[in-house]
């Protein structure tokens, strides 16, 4: 039993034997006194109490308070925002809330590696394009060289044909076609609707640099007298200049001499 208790009983026996004295029977008188120092034990007793409970009430208080500032906040999403941080010079700048000082570093990283694919991006677009330019140049020279061998060209005049082509804007459509461009806009051929094809060129630049094709030879030239009844010759060299689907029509206007 508590001290107290003992001490509180122990008084209200002296007060019993004093007012009644012993075996008096008499009815147990809570004086003034006596109540004031039961009050008194009772209140010493549950003091501690009172003290702790009004500190939990006011740690309750605060803890309150401290919640509304995290109102609205995923406790969740920012665990896993804080997982991420996970190599030591992070955490520690977390650790001295140098929130800043982290997000800027990570920007940072991001930024490089984003360069470096952007980089990357642009050498595989430039080896692109590098690529189809030299395949349409190709393609390009390939058709001048063909139309400039239908029409009868020098074997030798292939290479200056071709340059001359270059100069005049031959090109690759978004077709695949071969079409000449001049100032932005595909040239025309002599019908004025469709476009300038290699072989129509190729006649064309024969009437402007004839030494680039094989010099005619009609009545009347230099060792054709004779020959042919008027109609122009060609040598057996300039015959196997041609293309084989041409020989035979070169044949029919022109006199095979061996010359």
């Amino acid at each position: 039993m508590p001290l107290w208790k003992i001490r509180t009983l122990s008084r209200l026996q002296n007060q019993q034997t004093a007012d009644g004295g012993e075996g008096g029977g008499g009815a147990v008188t809570i004086t003034p006194e006596v109540q004031a120092q039961i009050d008194a034990a009772v209140n010493a007793a549950i003091g501690g109490l009172k003290s702790k409970n009004s500190e939990l009430l006011g740690k309750l208080k605060d803890a309150g308070t401290n919640l509304q500032r995290f109102e609205g906040i995923d406790p969740d999403a920012v665990r896993n925002i804080l997982k991420r941080f996970t190599d030591d010079e992070e955490a520690g700048l977390i650790a001295k809330g140098e929130i800043d000082t982290v997000l800027n570093k990570r920007t940072e990283r991001m930024k490089a590696d984003f360069d470096k694919q952007l980089k990357t991006r642009d050498d595989a677009l430039t080896q692109a394009q590098a690529k189809s330019t030299k395949l349409a140049a190709g393609k390009v020279s390939g058709a001048l060289t063909q139309a400039a061998a239908e029409t009868g060209a020098l074997p030798e005049a292939m290479e200056d044909i071709v340059l001359r082509g270059q100069g005049q804007g031959w090109t690759i459509n978004d077709d695949g076609d071969v079409v000449a461009m001049r100032d932005g806009q595909i040239v025309l051929g002599k019908d004025g609707k469709t476009p300038l094809n290699p072989i129509e060129w190729a006649e064309s630049l024969r009437e402007t640099a004839r030494h680039l094709w094989p010099k005619a030879q009609g009545t009347g030239a230099p060792g054709a007298s004779g020959q042919g009844g008027g109609k122009k010759t060609i040598t057996r060299t300039q015959l196997e200049a041609l293309p084989p689907a041409h020989r035979a029509g070169a044949l029919k206007d022109a006199v095979l001499v061996n010359t």
